[in-house]
């Protein structure tokens, strides 16, 4: 329990488009709604408070800390609402409410991207900022870890999540400076990686380079590490297939790749007819799944001087259609 609490207290994340976040959701009282990305459980705190002794909250998270950090954050709230706290990724929605007995649900909020917690918290790995061991593991029992994807890639696969994951322009030199590196002994910590990358990127470009030179690639090994954009869609999709007909879903992205998912699958589900141009009339009956409420908000003057973290964050909401 010691250990715990030493945890929870040092677990600190300062939720992005709050606001915006509980009035997508349009909280009923007696809902039931899921925070895919329960984090330090800001967000999951206002939903909780917001409910009434019928409504209920689930909590899933992949990483522990932020569960412990969580339940403490809302119990302290002295909340009404059942609560249900599930240490799992948020891929696994489907068995997640079906262990719980749940089908349908009013709510499904995610919050996507690395915690101000995980990246001030060098042991963990992720900021290029401060030197620790190389680790980007979300869930601390996954097998794969930065560590493995820097010493053990071959080039081409570096290169290929440097641009995809990272949208490096320098990926295949900054490639082949890692596996020069490793020749001479594993690359093990993450201010071991940050000195390869900046060697491997010309002085007259780092000059010219808007923030730190090492920014893309470390998203990008954290995004393959956590194999987060592999997941995003189906998981988009399975959130919906639980929403009750007038739930909300509410995404909110950190960057582009995101985004674009986000975007194009909420798009894509928002569809009716599906049948090629060229047909002179509807033979799918397709029908819309959703509908998009609004262009995606973003966070505003306020928020921004006094959260750098949340300038490129984008907030969409679609409401979940009566079925036929």
């Amino acid at each position: 329990m010691a250990d715990e609490a030493k945890e929870t207290v040092a677990f600190h994340h300062v939720s992005v488009m709050m606001e915006e976040a509980i009035a997508g959701l349009d909280i009923k009282q007696d809902g039931t709604y899921v925070d895919c990305t329960l984090g330090g459980g800001g967000h999951s705190g206002r939903i909780a408070s917001a409910l009434s002794s019928a409504g209920r909250l689930i909590g899933i998270d992949q990483d522990a800390d932020a569960i412990a950090a969580a339940r403490a954050h809302i119990e302290s709230l002295s909340v009404e609402c059942c609560l249900d706290f599930v240490h799992d990724n948020f891929s696994h929605l489907d068995s997640v409410l079906a262990g719980l007995g749940i089908e349908l649900v009013d709510g499904v909020l995610f919050d996507l991207g690395v915690s101000s917690y995980q990246i001030d918290t060098a042991e963990r790995g992720f900021s290029y900022m401060q030197d620790a061991p190389l680790d980007m593991r979300m869930d601390r029992d996954a097998e794969l870890s930065a560590f493995d994807v820097v010493n053990r890639y071959e080039a081409d696969e570096l290169t290929r999540i440097f641009r995809e994951y990272g949208e490096e322009r320098w990926a295949s030199r900054i490639a082949e400076f890692i596996v020069a590196a490793r020749k001479r002994g594993s690359i093990a910590t993450t201010g071991e990686l940050v000195d390869v990358i900046h060697r491997a990127i010309p002085a007259a470009v780092r000059r010219k380079m808007n923030g730190n030179p090492a920014k893309r690639v470390f998203q990008a090994i954290r995004i393959e590490v956590n194999h987060e954009l592999d997941i995003l869609a189906d998981a988009f999709k399975s959130a919906v297939h639980h929403l009750k007909p007038g739930g909300r879903i509410v995404i909110i992205t950190f960057h582009s790749l995101e985004d674009r998912i986000a975007k194009n699958t909420l798009k894509e589900m928002a569809r009716g007819c599906i049948c090629p141009p060229e047909l002179p009339v509807c033979v799918c009956h397709h029908r819309p799944e959703i509908k998009i409420l609004g262009k995606a908000a973003r966070p505003g003057k306020d928020e921004l001087a006094k959260n750098s973290r949340a300038k490129s964050a984008k907030l969409r909401t679609a409401v979940r259609l009566a079925n036929e």
